[in-house]
């Protein structure tokens, strides 16, 4: 099994996305909605189910130095709930400027016209499979 799902915690929405350890490929699936602080977890426990993954990646909001922010904690809680309800390895990976690169894969899809305005709820989902290539690109990876 190779396969690994990513995450991009956001305050009201969280990007979901499948990569590939093998292939070092991934891709956006969903951006699942986040009431009172948790995510819809029917949504995540069908994209578990369906997926069967190996492991899971968290984005990790740094600031420009590399320091945790407040933002931080949000992620760091996930990781700790996904990693107890899937009993699955959690993996926490610098995020920054993730969110950047998603937005401009989103904008250049569009102007070659593989995305209309509707498709910019899936940047989230982007921005989770930009955190993902970058985690299964690492040299430090295991499973590489």
């Amino acid at each position: 099994m190779s396969c690994v799902l990513g995450f991009d915690v956001g305050s009201r929405l969280i990007g979901v996305a499948v990569g590939n350890r093998y292939t070092g490929s991934a891709r956006g699936l969903a951006a699942i909605a986040v009431r009172d602080g948790d995510p819809d977890w029917s949504k995540l426990d069908a994209l578990r189910k369906e997926w069967l993954p190996e492991a899971l990646v968290v984005g990790l909001p740094l600031t420009l130095d590399g320091e945790e922010q407040p933002a931080s904690k949000g992620a760091r809680r996930f990781a700790d709930k996904v990693s107890q309800r899937y009993n699955l390895p959690v993996m926490l990976t610098d995020e920054r400027y993730s969110s950047q690169e998603a937005a401009q894969r989103f904008a250049s899809a569009r102007a070659e016209g593989l995305k209309k305005k509707r498709d910019a709820a899936t940047i989230d989902a982007e921005a989770a499979a930009v955190i993902l290539e970058r985690w299964l690109a690492s040299p430090d990876t295991t499973g590489h």
